[in-house]
């Protein structure tokens, strides 16, 4: 997605090399629509340049700083000696983000999707997330759960939530469920700290895997793992509900498993 704007003065930009000149370098800005930028022979580098393609040749992309701007000119002048190497690789890793992130909107809305449905998702991820790319990468992470303050309808948020799962590669994803684990046993108290010790493994719980067994309010307990992928999480997620249960059945007592809190956490 390209901004329809214009860059602010000051903003970083990313860009490619259009056409070198005795004077300069015209730039086209990969971020936004029909625009393009020049950076004047002082600004390519620093020092005196006797020429421009000892530096700088066509096709290559760069990372300039925005000095001015006039719109009513169509001008945009720029500067590539004034970005340091750190503030370049944080930018480019930024505009990769943005172009993964944009492919991933495609990926769940189609590609055919039209532009007012493609702004309104995204504006309303950008809402509670700095970037699109940190929206997705939640999303990959902990699923539903990442963007339950996001005003989306449900076919946008379950085919952005399947796109992310499908598509991100993180370090770890979360997933959280619930346990309803009763006893009318005059020892019912501990017959339901027997099943949660069930949950959470007794041994039983992979490397690699973080699970932890929380109390909601009686008679709800919360399970939340942490795993390398979302299939490994949704197994042990089971698995450890699925002991939970056994064990209180086993007491005499009834067990339950349910995705969703009954009511909002206090």
């Amino acid at each position: 997605m390209k901004y329809s704007g214009w860059p602010e003065p000051g903003e970083l930009v990313v860009g490619d090399v259009d056409e070198i000149a005795d004077f300069g370098v015209f730039v086209d800005l990969d971020e936004y629509e029909e625009k393009r930028g020049l950076c004047h022979i002082s600004e390519v580098a620093s020092g005196w340049i006797k020429n421009v393609r000892d530096h700088v040749r066509e096709g290559q992309t760069v990372v300039a700083k925005v000095l001015d701007v006039d719109e009513s000119s169509n001008q945009i002048d720029l500067s590539i000696k004034d970005v340091n190497e750190h503030q370049r690789k944080d930018k480019i890793q930024d505009w990769k983000n943005s172009q993964k992130a944009d492919n991933w909107m495609l990926i769940a809305l189609g590609e055919d999707v039209d532009d007012d449905r493609y702004t309104t998702v995204a504006n309303a991820l950008l809402v509670e997330y700095d970037s699109l790319y940190d929206a997705f990468e939640a999303a990959a992470i902990s699923g539903e759960e990442a963007l339950e303050d996001v005003d989306l309808d449900d076919d946008a948020l379950d085919a952005v939530v399947e796109a992310a799962r499908d598509n991100v590669s993180v370090p770890y994803v979360d997933v959280t469920g619930y346990v309803d684990l009763e006893s009318a046993a005059p020892d019912g108290v501990d017959d339901v700290r027997e099943a949660l010790t069930a949950a959470e493994g007794n041994g039983e719980v992979p490397d690699g895997v973080d699970l932890e067994v929380g109390y909601v309010g009686s008679p709800e307990y919360r399970i939340k793992v942490r795993a390398p992928d979302y299939k490994t999480a949704e197994d042990q997620l089971e698995a450890a509900a699925a002991r939970a249960r056994e064990a209180i059945e086993a007491a005499g007592g009834v067990g339950g498993f349910h995705r969703e809190r009954r009511e909002d956490d206090e």
